[in-house]
């Protein structure tokens, strides 16, 4: 029985996806629950898995199309019905019959990357005809390009020395560059950026704090806040629950603009950027104000991790009203984070380095960062902004105030 392949229903508000990658070719047999085929939307990679133990009847959707829910994209022969039922192949003048099905058996036996094979496809060439570079002899697109340019090479016949400059120029362009497009979640990521430029009146303020009483309360209690809550202590607790004191302190940090209308939103769902494979995430941890650190380390281990396998749903992606990025772990020392509309407001940690600085009229060496609060200048006026971020600067810098919240 041929059964359809089809894609699944997507996520709310997600019109279509993108095919990125066929994980089956025609003929492999395959088990129920195995992915067939990864689709990207906007914010998640979706999985396609087989639904019967069977065998890889037709690829309808390559690589690279777009497709909506419900589209067929493939079909998969149950197991008992190819075994009842083989396919038959029609009949071949006798001198093509036995050099293609030798060519086809070998191809079958090669291992391909997905886009090789496209390639192949494309340029209707046998796997067998190309040389593997990979393990086990696996060809890639770079062997099947190179193949491509040797074949064209040694059939090009030309008496123009110009020609054959400007080719050769070509070739070595070719070899030196590559143009990928950008993946769906990317060319979001570019969407967005590009709207708040051009509809937020950004505007970014800094301060430095001192960070010696947080580090020591880590060093002092890391070991028994693991034991105890099997989770490690990390600095964006102390950065996200000090940021929801100060929104409750400063409700229109909290805020975003819609129309000309100012909402007001009397919760603090706050997005926390991580990053992954596919790119900067935002999973958002829901009333931070109400949760112990050990409950807010769990759930951003936990956000982080499905963003890395590439199982985060868009429900973890929406509905955030603040958000902190950390640029501090790759490096950074100071930045202006870009607004993640429609919120109003986004906190920019970075590198903790020690630095002179004056205390009681002693210079001392102490574990500074820089802080970065890029706001809406439509809705949050200078003196709020400097204002909200003192009084973090203050939290963190005295972490008492975290638990008597003054």
């Amino acid at each position: 029985m041929t059964i359809e392949i089809k894609v699944p229903p997507l996520p709310e508000s997600v019109s279509d996806a993108t095919l990125i990658a066929w994980h089956k070719t025609v003929g492999e047999s395959v088990s129920r629950d195995e992915n067939l085929v990864d689709l990207e939307t906007d914010k998640v990679v979706l999985e396609v898995p087989a639904t019967v133990n069977g065998i890889i009847g037709k690829i309808i959707v390559k690589n690279g199309a777009t497709v909506k829910a419900g589209d067929v994209i493939g079909t998969l022969e149950d197991a008992e019905t190819s075994v009842k039922a083989p396919i038959k192949m029609e009949a071949q003048p006798i001198k093509n019959k036995t050099s293609s099905m030798t060519a086809k058996k070998s191809s079958k036996s090669l291992k391909i990357s997905p886009a090789a094979r496209h390639l192949l496809e494309e340029h209707d060439l046998e796997a067998a005809m190309v040389t593997g570079s990979g393990k086990d002899g696996r060809i890639s697109k770079a062997d099947v390009m190179s193949f491509i340019r040797s074949d064209e090479s040694s059939n090009a016949l030309s008496d123009d020395p110009l020609s054959s400059t400007v080719d050769s120029i070509g070739a070595e362009l070719e070899r030196k560059q590559q143009r990928v497009p950008m993946t769906r979640l990317r060319a979001r990521i570019a969407e967005r950026m590009v709207d708040a430029q051009q509809t937020a009146a950004m505007l970014t303020t800094f301060n430095e704090v001192d960070l010696t009483e947080v580090m020591s309360i880590r060093t002092e209690y890391k070991e028994s806040f693991e034991k105890r809550h099997e989770v490690k202590l990390g600095f964006m607790s102390f950065f996200a629950k000090a940021s929801a004191e100060a929104l409750k302190k400063f409700p229109v940090v909290n805020a975003s603009v819609e129309g000309a209308d100012i909402i007001y939103h009397n919760y603090y769902d706050i997005g926390i950027a991580v990053s992954s494979d596919r790119g900067l995430m935002v999973p958002v941890i829901r009333d931070v104000d109400q949760m112990s650190f050990a409950n807010f380390e769990a759930t951003l281990s936990n956000m982080a991790g499905k963003a890395q396998a590439g199982t985060i749903g868009i429900n973890d992606l929406t509905g955030g009203t603040f958000t902190i990025t950390n640029g501090g772990i790759f490096g950074s020392m100071l930045s202006t984070p870009i607004l993640n509309q429609p919120q109003s407001a986004i906190l920019g940690m970075h590198s903790i380095q020690q630095r002179p600085v004056v205390i009681d009229g002693d210079i001392i060496a102490r574990p500074m960062m820089y802080l970065a609060l890029t706001y809406d200048h439509r809705i949050i006026d200078g003196k709020e902004a400097v204002q909200f971020l003192a009084f973090i600067k203050n939290q963190l810098e005295d972490p008492a105030r975290l638990l008597l919240q003054i």
